[in-house]
């Protein structure tokens, strides 16, 4: 039996925007992870409704105990099937994603459905589903827990680069990443020291100046 997880989450666009964000997602800051996004098939239904399915490839390091279940030259990326279905009537867009390699060690499947949020019309409510399981045996159990948790943290990359598209695409100055925070921080420290000792220099030469005098 495998792991299940849901959540449910705001994004702070209206679902059109949010629709349109939802195809410019990559690259992002939060999304080094995702190498290549590729539309391998699209179509309108009769009723209206986009249907379309994307092939993505993902970065995929495997934990260090379960790489001696794999040869050493095995692939570390993993190719990602999206399907997906816009309603512009009803202004769902509901996915399904599955990996279609690595399935003997794990297989994710994921269920995403954006809709207007009840509360606030110009924001859109994303209910989140997944499923994560495993049939290598011995360790399946150990393995569904890392895929689970690999998944929340992906999750968390996901949510900061839609936002991160949304900002941009409503003329705001995106979020800044943890990496370029602390990029600045790093180099606000540097300058702070680097004053911090040219003060210090200029000090102990003020005061050996000073000294000559009384001598």
């Amino acid at each position: 039996m495998g792991k299940y997880c849901a959540s449910l989450s705001v994004l702070k666009g209206p679902w059109d925007q949010v629709f349109a964000a939802f195809w410019q997602r990559y690259p992002n800051p939060y999304s080094k992870h995702v190498l290549t996004e590729d539309i391998v098939h699209r179509e309108v239904t009769p009723d209206h409704k986009l249907l379309s399915r994307r092939l993505l490839t993902k970065t995929n390091r495997m934990p260090r105990w379960a790489e001696r279940f794999f040869p050493a030259n095995v692939a570390h990326s993993v190719y990602i099937l999206e399907d997906s279905i816009v309603d512009p009537k009803n202004q769902t867009m509901t996915t399904f994603t599955w990996n279609i390699n690595h399935a003997r060690l794990m297989v994710v499947e994921e269920r995403c459905v954006y809709r207007v949020n009840p509360e606030n019309s110009n924001w859109t409510e994303v209910k989140r589903e997944a499923w994560v399981s495993s049939s290598l045996f011995g360790v399946s159990r150990a393995i569904q827990e890392f895929g689970l948790a690999r998944f929340k943290s992906n999750v968390t990359k996901s949510t900061k680069g839609f936002e991160y598209v949304l900002a941009r695409m409503q003329g705001e100055a995106p979020s800044k990443t943890l990496v370029e925070t602390a990029k600045e921080a790093t180099e606000k420290a540097k300058e702070t020291a680097l004053a911090a000792t040219e003060k210090a220099k200029d000090l102990a030469s003020k005061a050996a100046t000073k000294k000559k005098q009384y001598v």
